[in-house]
């Protein structure tokens, strides 16, 4: 059989059927720096879109248009969202946008802020609200014990 008559797969045509970006069904709880993320992502989510359908994009590279539409659609649904928590000045307990430092076993210290799904971070010290390590904490005040990772901890400093 000839070559000729073989069907190459369409890699491109593949790819452009991306799977929409999973939305979390908890509440979309940020803090006003996580608000100004979804805004600058939905802004770059608009300006790819628009990138991806002028010149002629589309029909030359769809996985673009694909990925633009895809986070448009994903950026837009976590703005519309979005329940916007100020931080409580001057904690007596963990709470929301606040940090907390906690003392380990192993007498390792970590400072966490809680945040936003969208915001968190763990590399750079953002764990999301709905995070086993939050939960545990939050509403715990100085000097009280919690369990993290299977580990007591003592929480040291609020901020």
């Amino acid at each position: 059989m000839s070559v000729a008559f073989t069907r190459e797969e369409d890699h491109e045509a593949t790819a452009a059927d991306l799977p929409d970006r999973p939305v979390s069904a908890q509440p979309n709880l940020v803090t006003p720096q996580g608000l100004a993320q979804i805004e600058a992502e939905l802004a770059a989510a608009r300006a790819a879109y628009t990138a991806a359908q002028s010149a002629g994009e589309v029909s030359s590279d769809r996985t673009a248009m694909a990925r633009a539409t895809r986070d448009l659609r994903y950026w837009s649904a976590r703005r519309g969202s979005a329940q916007l928590v100020e931080p409580t000045p001057d904690p007596q307990v963990v709470t929301f946008g606040g940090s907390v430092t906690f003392d380990r076993e192993d007498g390792r210290r970590q400072t966490f802020r809680i945040v936003g799904e969208d915001e968190a971070d763990p590399a750079q010290g953002a764990v999301s609200y709905v995070s086993p390590l939050a939960q545990a904490v939050l509403g715990k005040a100085v000097g009280e014990e919690a369990v993290v990772a299977g580990a007591e901890v003592e929480i040291v400093a609020l901020g």
